[in-house]
């Protein structure tokens, strides 16, 4: 008991002091105008509102979802910003199509800069009454598709000496909840993907390449209305994208939001 009050204490005291220092010593932002930016998933909730804070950098997009018609839209919209903007329908879990696509982009478009892993399959329900095909559909989308586009696009960013690739996880790849074991466990797989590869990028003297993991709590449109998750704050998604792109200008490798969910794996 001693020593978890010390523990806990001693984090307070460290991130009280990182905020002091981070507002007199603001870090430094870092440019992405211009810069080819892939966001998967780009077209609902916080793949779309991330489009937009990037759009509003002019920045080059190129959007990838399966939804035909939303992902154009989204495309145009951000167009009306500024930016320019590339739509492309793309399943991420079939790997050949990522392939196929990511060719593509490279021929006609050129080489992505930004890769924000942002494919997501959910569901809540109890282990034992998942469907299967349901359960391999969450590990094909929420890990096993950020490998393939991560293969796709980081030979290319580590010729340039040049990149940053984001991972959309959760708070859930820290905590597992009740009934939402196979959510948790494929969030788990995304979290260990983003700090494997950040170390693998480090021994191989890839420091200009960022990696950024993002871990929000639950947004209020990923629950049904009879679901009350009393322990969780529900958030934003276009809070969580501008928390996103500020963490990714100032190049922050795990970003936690609301900002107190970091205390969580601690205290777990």
């Amino acid at each position: 008991l001693r020593f978890f009050v010390f523990w806990t204490c001693a984090i307070l005291i460290c991130s009280l002091l990182d905020a002091v220092v981070e507002l007199f010593f603001p870090k430094k932002r870092k440019s992405v105008t211009g810069d080819i930016v892939l966001i998967t998933g780009a077209a609902h909730k916080l793949g779309r509102a991330t489009a937009y804070e990037f759009a509003k950098h002019q920045s080059k997009l190129v959007l990838w979802d399966t939804d035909k018609e939303a992902i154009e839209e989204i495309a145009e919209e951000c167009r009306s910003l500024g930016a320019v903007a590339h739509a492309f329908v793309v399943d991420c879990k079939k790997r050949e199509e990522v392939y196929r696509v990511a060719d593509q982009v490279k021929r006609d478009i050129g080489d992505v800069s930004i890769l924000i892993n942002n494919t997501e399959v959910r569901k809540i329900a109890v282990l034992m009454s998942t469907k299967d095909e349901l359960i391999q559909d969450m590990f094909e989308a929420n890990v096993l598709s950020y490998c393939w586009t991560i293969k796709a696009f980081l030979p290319a960013m580590m010729a340039n000496d040049h990149g940053h690739i984001v991972t959309a996880a959760s708070i859930n790849g820290y905590v597992g909840i009740p009934l939402m074991a196979t959510f948790s466990s494929s969030k788990f797989g995304a979290v260990g993907l983003h700090e494997g590869l950040d170390q693998e990028l480090r021994i191989l003297g890839m420091n200009k390449i960022k990696t950024t993991c993002l871990c929000p709590t639950f947004m209020k449109s990923d629950l049904p209305n009879n679901l009350r998750l009393k322990e969780f704050i529900l958030v934003e998604a276009e809070d969580t994208a501008k928390v996103l792109m500020e963490g990714i200008l100032t190049d922050q490798k795990m970003i936690f939001f609301p900002w107190w969910i970091k205390f969580i794996p601690i205290l777990k």
